[in-house]
């Protein structure tokens, strides 16, 4: 009997990611030129990151701090030696033709990060992921290509070396990814650290934070890895996910079918065709030639120095959601987005510790807070409105003095100004009524003026309760106490 041909669930990927993440250092990594993005091109170089004769690099200490504090947030051994080596990569864009990298010596080795999914239930489905190493080395230039007839020989290539020295820190994971959605949300992970760290911006469409993908897939059940294909040229998370997705289907496809062979080289996802495609064969470490920077000395980073800078790491995106999961009990869903945005995690943070309850400051913070500032391109940090004065407000509502439909009217207000909730409300005179007296006056009048519509609720009518609500907040200007509104009302309505 012929055996089944197999299946694609016969089969898993195994994936891994190199991030390399600019640092925010105002100078480059060996040099004084600046590393400000978007500078008129070729404006700022120096003879250092040129690569002249006769000059000597220095390393940028800022450097070395960030590398340690993201090697410390990604749960690394830091070396307390380790060197820089060259690297020989002959490319137009990198003046030296070689890049000062760190090789068997890297600066953090040995670490961990944790991924969380949330599944359809809306659990949260926790996975951690490998850090083979960090290591410290210099960017290369960029070139820009223009024309368009290749025909009459009009096409030709610009190179800018603004970028060439600008310090980079490369993240390489272990082969613990399965998934194109787990290397999205790898990569996400390593963003939100370097954003909570100030270590690197990570926007990708500027280019400071670029992932490659490392993907072979095997039988299931197999331990020897298949053969590895690096994907580059990918702007977005969700453009990982699609290119992993389609990599892994071509790879698979091709063992089942023999339509071609699988070998071990850099590909290109192609967004508009939704594909990858083959760009060159694959380096190895020996087509590199590496050997020990000459014109740098070793780093030696004490114990002391090490803790002092681990004491002033934040707290980092994973102990902020187990602790907001576990011990202020929101769900795994508001967890992510309040934790997403370190300015929107410290401002909610701030508005707990001015005394709201967690829901109610939740609620606000993703709801009306976040909607104004997308809206408005404004960060949290920058609100008017500040944390303390949100959680007044909330406190106003909490305590019956204004209602949730007077807290909105005068939210854009305080988010435009600022100041103090309640002297707000007090001047405009918003204050609810709460008066037992003072409402049952009001609604007598209102049940005095629409005998009709009473008539036709004792006959059965109920719906109207909400009519004759309506038009006591309506008559006392939004003010009237809700709750106490419907239990001072419904015994006259029942006659």
């Amino acid at each position: 009997m012929t055996a089944a041909a197999p299946t694609k669930t016969q089969y898993e990927a195994v994936i891994g990611l190199e991030t390399h993440c600019q640092l925010s250092t105002t100078t480059k990594i060996f040099s004084n030129s600046s590393t400000e993005f978007g500078a008129t091109p070729n404006t700022n170089i120096d003879p250092i990151c040129l690569g002249l004769p006769g000059v000597l690099p220095v390393l940028n200490q800022k450097v070395l701090e960030y590398a340690v504090k993201m090697g410390l947030a990604l749960n690394c051994q830091i070396a307390p030696y380790s060197k820089f080596d060259r690297k020989q990569y002959f490319y137009p864009d990198l003046p030296k033709n070689y890049q000062i990298s760190q090789y068997d010596l890297p600066i953090a080795e040995h670490g961990w990060l944790e991924i969380e999914l949330i599944d359809d239930d809306g659990n949260p489905q926790r996975k951690r992921i490998g850090i083979t190493r960090a290591h410290m080395e210099e960017d290369a230039g960029k070139l820009v290509h223009a024309g368009s007839d290749r025909l009459a020989g009009s096409t030709y290539s610009l190179v800018d070396y603004n970028r060439a020295g600008v310090p980079l820190l490369e993240i390489v994971s272990e082969p613990d990814i399965r998934s194109g959605r787990e290397a999205a949300e790898y990569g996400q992970e390593i963003r939100r650290i370097v954003r909570y760290l100030g270590v690197c911006d990570g926007n990708m469409q500027e280019g400071s934070m670029r992932c490659d993908v490392n993907i072979s897939v095997r039988p299931v059940g197999q331990e020897a890895f298949g053969t590895k294909v690096e994907i580059k040229n990918m702007n977005s998370f969700s453009a990982i996910a699609r290119a992993i997705d389609y990599e892994i289907e071509r790879q698979i496809n091709a063992i089942e079918t023999g339509s071609e062979t699988i070998v071990q080289e850099t590909r290109l996802w192609d967004e508009n065709l939704q594909c990858t495609k083959s760009m060159r064969g694959k380096e190895g470490a020996s087509d590199y030639r590496y050997f020990p920077e000459p014109d740098l000395t070793p780093i030696e980073v004490s114990r002391e120095q090490v803790a002092a800078w681990k004491a002033e790491l934040p707290e980092l995106p994973i102990d902020k959601r187990h602790r907001y999961e576990e011990q202020l009990g929101l769900s795994a869903y508001d967890t992510r987005v309040l934790t997403e945005d370190v300015d929107v995690a410290v401002y909610f943070d701030a508005v707990l510790n001015a005394g709201a309850p967690v829901k109610q400051a939740a609620n606000w913070v993703m709801g009306d807070i976040m909607a104004y500032a997308k809206d408005q391109k404004q960060s949290f940090s920058d609100l008017a409105l500040t944390p303390e004065s949100l959680a007044e407000l909330i406190g106003l509502i909490e305590d019956n003095t204004i209602s949730g439909k007077i807290a909105k009217e005068v939210l854009p207000e305080l988010l435009e100004q600022g100041g103090s909730a309640k002297a707000l409300i007090e001047a405009k005179g918003l204050i609810q009524i709460s008066d037992v007296g003072e409402l049952e006056a009001i609604i007598d009048q209102i049940l005095a003026d629409n005998p009709d519509k009473l008539e036709q609720f004792r006959a059965g009518k109920t719906k109207l309760q909400g009519f004759f609500v309506g038009q006591v907040m309506k008559a006392s200007g939004g003010r009237a106490d809700p709750k106490l509104t419907n239990q001072l009302l419904m015994p006259k309505l029942n006659g």
